[in-house]
């Protein structure tokens, strides 16, 4: 009876360890399709898409201005852009005008105009009416000339893009950064936004039809996307760590083995 207690005892040591053995080595696997709860019935119909609102200008952005005018010599003088530096994947200087710490861009025949806070509309507006004074009908373009978005963590390229669109989505962002890697979560995905000083932290879930009237869909100028990593990937990273142990319990299991067949 003693015996055979104790060999019972023996075979649970040895289902534990081979049950060690086989956890450490195992790495669950994660659904990587986007939009998975768009069922069929749901794929001809029109899904809600988030409001978008136009970026405003902040201090340290870029603005490329354009002023025409029936005489082209005195438009020429004002769209004299001075040179600034490129950021991220786009390293070559940006021509433009650099709105300062005060919030005004300066232009020439025109002076200082203070354009922080407003869209690219409504600084277009202001500026078409100050060179009105100088200049006969002058017609005004104004656009972002450094929208820039930052993509960090689990992606194909991580960097600093530069996006000529002011109407950008999180799935324009991750096509441009290579997509998602296999160990991005896709279900939690980060964008960190500062609004009047202070920074927001949103979330989109690219596994449901949801994101797109999520508040986050569209992005702003300056946002920064990160991707955390899954499991797997921190699984992945420690495997040189998994493999001593499992290699380790292997020759436990073994010797364990051995000595039950000695010992009976």
């Amino acid at each position: 009876m003693i015996h055979t207690l104790k060999s019972k005892d023996n075979n649970r040591i040895i289902f534990g360890l081979l049950l060690a053995l086989f956890l450490s080595s195992c790495v669950s696997g994660k659904k990587i399709t986007y939009f998975q709860n768009l069922s069929g019935a749901k794929r001809s119909e029109m899904e809600a898409v988030a409001k978008f609102t136009e970026p405003v200008i902040q201090i340290d952005d870029i603005l490329s201005i354009t002023i025409t005018t029936i005489d082209p010599q005195s438009a020429s003088i004002v769209n004299q852009a001075s040179p600034q530096p490129g950021v991220g994947n786009a390293r070559q200087e940006i021509s433009g005008f650099a709105v300062d710490k005060d919030g005004f861009v300066e232009l020439s025949l025109i002076g200082k105009i203070k354009v922080a806070g407003l869209t690219t509309a409504g600084a277009r507006d202001l500026i078409r009416t100050k060179a009105s004074r100088d200049l006969k009908n002058p017609v005004v373009a104004v656009r972002f000339a450094n929208f820039k978005i930052s993509v960090l963590g689990e992606v194909g390229r991580p960097a600093t893009y530069s996006i000529p669109n002011e109407k950008v989505t999180i799935l324009d962002v991750i096509s441009q950064a290579g997509d998602l890697t296999i160990y991005g979560k896709r279900d939690n995905i980060l964008v960190i936004r500062e609004v009047d000083g202070k920074k927001e932290f949103g979330r989109l879930d690219l596994n449901t039809v949801d994101l797109f009237n999520n508040p986050y869909y569209y992005l702003k100028q300056n946002d920064v996307v990160y991707v955390e990593p899954n499991k797997s990937r921190v699984l992945s990273v420690n495997a040189p760590a998994r493999t001593t142990v499992a290699f380790g319990l292997s020759i436990i299991s073994t010797l364990v083995i051995l000595f039950l067949r000695l010992d009976r």
